[in-house]
């Protein structure tokens, strides 16, 4: 596949697409093709380049049905198949999983969803998440496209993890490549005075994984620092005050400005991102407006991290790979 690049603006054109840097560590936009008519090998190899070198890539304008996000996902690698997803997903589609969804949870506890948000989400740095990130063998990518959107307000952001890990300095780099962490679903959750049913639901249900602070890219082999606010418990054999001093100095490296990029959602737009060197913040400037946020994702089945030192994550507990 023959690329060219105009050194000027970055833009990058191969199988007739162009690629379009738009932030300097992360984020492309890519034009000139229809993902909803079966993109030929070419495309789909310059597609997923663009994904390992911009870690975020941006389609506008596309007329995906849920069928066709699927077909296009299996291009790249295996959907996964939630064994649970809320009513507003398509029941005959088991790989969609539509994120209005998480609008019912809150609900499902008692509780509405503001003050279920404000309990998961207290603090800026615990909505930087990867997704599922506390299992064993989280997904290797997501892909989202925009059904509903408000007029203003619900942009995601994201940062590479990959340009953090790289922008430390030299002295940090070598002290965090040693490190695993613990990651597990609903750490910081701030539970109700009293009964609090969701608690008890994740501890019911509890998710867990210890994961190298650092692991390898699979695929193009770079150090990502594996961080993010939303599963990271504390980094093992570490007292808890120095583990919670270091995360939160990584953390607040994690989510500069200059590491990160910020989409601007339209009807019909698409993100794909590389689930293994990325963090994201959902929006949360949009709870208090009358408008709905209709999105759906398939994500792609992964591998279990691998450390500097060539140590595999292991399974605390509720995860096993491939079982979803």
């Amino acid at each position: 596949m023959t690329t060219e690049r105009d050194t000027v603006t970055g833009v990058e054109q191969a199988a007739g697409i162009e690629v379009k840097p738009v932030a300097g560590h992360i984020g492309a936009e890519i034009t000139g093709v229809d993902l909803a008519s079966a993109p030929d090998d070419a495309v789909v190899a310059a597609i997923r380049a663009a994904v390992l070198r911009w870690k975020v890539v941006f389609f506008r304008g596309q007329r995906l049905d849920h069928a066709g996000h699927v077909a296009f996902a299996r291009r790249f690698g295996k959907p996964v198949v939630l064994r649970k997803r809320g009513t507003a997903s398509p029941p005959d589609v088991p790989e969609v999983e539509t994120t209005a969804d998480r609008l019912e949870l809150g609900g499902r506890f008692g509780m509405e969803h503001d003050e279920w948000l404000q309990r998961r989400r207290h603090t800026l740095l615990r909505g930087w998440h990867c997704d599922h990130g506390a299992r064993i063998d989280p997904p290797a990518a997501t892909i989202l496209r925009a059904e509903t959107v408000p007029p203003y307000g619900g942009d995601t952001t994201w940062s590479n993890l990959a340009a953090v890990y790289a922008g430390l300095s030299a002295p940090v780099r070598a002290f965090v490549d040693g490190l695993r962490a613990e990651h597990r679903l609903g750490v910081g959750y701030q539970p109700r005075p009293g009964d609090d049913s969701y608690l008890r639901h994740l501890l019911d249900h509890q998710v867990a994984s210890e994961h190298p602070l650092v692991r390898v890219h699979p695929e193009t082999g770079e150090r990502v620092l594996f961080v993010n606010g939303y599963y990271l418990e504390q980094i093992t054999d570490v007292s808890r005050p120095e583990s919670r001093a270091i995360l939160d100095m990584l953390l607040e490296q994690a989510v500069r400005p200059e590491y990160t990029v910020r989409f601007r959602w339209e009807p019909g737009s698409v993100a794909f991102w590389d689930n293994r060197a990325t963090i994201h913040l959902a929006p949360s400037d949009n709870t208090h407006l009358d408008v709905p946020r209709i999105m759906h994702r398939v994500m792609l089945t992964g591998d279990v991290p691998v450390g500097v030192d060539g140590r595999p994550s292991q399974p605390v507990t509720g995860t096993e790979p491939g079982r979803w």
